[in-house]
């Protein structure tokens, strides 16, 4: 079949995914590290990009569909892809509770109601899923048409309010904040575990590498433009709004880029903000809601996942695996329901950062391994790449320690 997905379809892949709800919330749980949340935001943003290459590395070497399942599995066998299916799908439901608790964040300005009770907020995102899932069981066109519309609404609000912020507000006023006084290679540990939540999709490139033209081309460059282009949006908007809304205010906010709006520009301004964020969540809640029923389902007809869930609709829809996989993000929702908006957000997203790190732990040592294996068949490997997929692991490993550090 003709390959249709050129440089700029795939770059919309790694920057559409990974441009969502973590921008969008990431301010209020960086605003307690003050100026040293863009030090997490560089280091986790060289970490993305060596994880990228890794996973450029791998798609030129051999192309397959599948993604992070489809390398470990050639590297370490189906066992342990097996855990690599399991983790990514444990990050993306987790991802699609958390999404849901975004778009409820950006909506209690509108509903009174679920801005009183905690138990609200998580009926409004549960219905949030199930609206979603809806969508994606009607069959791949409905979910890709939804998609295409969210996403051409996602960056330029960010941008605008980040350069407006930048111009308007006080960016000395931003201190440098230890929050919990740990030494600084813990901090920036518990930073990068934070952030890479918003870089979650650096392999989303890899995934149609079959349908890619000249995959071994397009497929780094998208995936570097696309990380690069991630970062450059995430910066430029969090310094934005720390210099718009004081520390103090922006930790406590449950939508920190229509509060920033509300400042900048008044009531109209807000409601633009909230219109344009409410499309970029759904964007990338729509594209977890449709990957969870996807690798459940490629999981399930390699005897991964139970084999029930391998089924589809007249349409082509795994409904099955997409109710399931919805089911357990509701409960998700429900379990943290007892917390505030921002902390069940928080501790939704480290389980999403966690389990998907493990995943490209994995998947960042199938790529050493690889190497090692065409070396030893007498072929010539890259140092650069071998260093590339080195430092791919050591960020990983830091990423991981952050969870202990968050949550000691």
């Amino acid at each position: 079949m003709k390959r249709t997905i050129g440089i700029w379809r795939s770059w919309a892949l790694v920057a559409g995914m990974m441009i969502g709800s973590g921008i969008l919330t990431m301010p209020a749980l960086l605003a307690p590290y003050g100026s040293y949340s863009f030090l997490g935001w560089a280091v986790t943003g060289f970490g993305a990009i060596c994880l990228a290459l890794s996973y450029s590395y791998l798609s030129s070497r051999k192309p397959g569909l599948g993604g992070p399942y489809f390398y470990v599995q050639e590297a370490f066998g189906t066992r342990f892809a097996g855990f690599v299916a399991w983790g990514y799908w444990i990050s993306l439901v987790a991802s699609v509770a958390a999404l849901a608790l975004s778009f409820t964040g950006y909506s209690k300005a509108y509903l009174p109601l679920i801005s009183d009770s905690t138990f609200y907020s998580a009926a409004f995102s549960a219905v949030i899923i199930l609206f979603f899932t809806a969508i994606n069981a009607r069959g791949a066109r409905e979910a890709s048409s939804v998609q295409l519309i969210t996403t051409v609404v996602k960056i330029l609000p960010l941008v605008f309010l980040g350069f407006a912020g930048i111009m308007f507000g006080e960016v000395k006023e931003i201190p440098a904040i230890n929050p919990g006084s740990n030494s600084l290679f813990h901090m920036i540990a518990g930073l990068c575990l934070l952030v890479m939540f918003a870089f979650i999709g650096v392999e989303s490139a890899t995934l149609p590498s079959e349908d890619t033209i000249e995959p071994e081309k397009t497929i780094p460059r998208a995936s570097i433009l696309g990380t690069l282009t991630a970062v450059t949006v995430y910066v430029i908007a969090t310094l934005g709004l720390m210099s718009v809304i004081p520390l103090s205010d922006l930790q406590n906010s449950a939508s920190p880029f229509a509060d920033a709006a509300q400042i900048l520009v008044g009531s109209s301004g807000a409601m633009i903000i909230t219109i344009g964020a409410l499309f970029a969540i759904s964007g990338t809640l729509n594209v977890c809601i449709m990957i969870t029923g996807t690798i459940m389902t490629a999981g399930a007809r390699d005897g991964i996942f139970p084999r029930l869930f391998s089924q589809k609709n007249s349409r082509g829809a795994p409904v099955r695996a997409l109710l399931f996989s919805s089911a357990v993000g509701v409960m998700l929702l429900f379990f943290n329901s007892y917390d505030s908006l921002i902390k069940s957000y928080e501790y939704l997203l480290v389980i999403a950062t966690f389990a998907v790190m493990i995943v490209y732990l994995t998947t960042a040592l199938a790529s050493i391994k690889l190497q090692w294996q065409d070396h030893k068949q007498n072929q010539e490997i890259s140092i650069t790449q071998l260093s590339i997929a080195l430092l791919a692991t050591l960020f990983t490993v830091l990423a991981l320690v952050g969870t202990w550090v968050v949550y000691q």
